[in-house]
């Protein structure tokens, strides 16, 4: 797996790494097949009163590519949001690749009765 953290117009301190890569074992434990993550952190400074921190994330897993983003005043509760929506994106993503190897969906267990002619 290829891990790549970048920053736009931000420093990237050992802090913000280390929680990145604290979030990103959350997305680990469900899922062990992620081939890439590229981490974008930025910093869009629209008036000098209202900056907004942005942190971007794609995710390759074999067959998908996910991709999620998160803003808020704050890069830690922009991080937390991002890794919200992509733990959503997963644990959906999980779930459909186990429901096409069972198989069939399961039908009720009730038989069916059948009209005769």
């Amino acid at each position: 797996m290829n891990l790549t953290i970048s920053g736009h117009h931000l420093e990237l301190t050992p802090a913000i790494r280390e929680y990145v890569e604290s979030k990103l074992s959350r997305i680990k434990r469900h899922f062990d097949d992620v081939l890439d993550i590229t981490v974008i952190l930025s910093v869009d400074k629209l008036t000098e009163k209202e900056k907004r921190q942005k942190a971007e994330i794609t995710l390759r897993v074999k067959g998908k590519d996910m991709h999620a983003e998160g803003i808020a005043q704050d890069m830690y509760a922009a991080i937390d949001c991002l890794m919200d929506k992509l733990d959503r994106q997963v644990m959906k993503y999980k779930n459909r690749v186990q429901e096409h190897h069972s198989g069939f969906k399961r039908m009720s267990e009730e038989p069916v009765a059948v009209p005769s002619l």
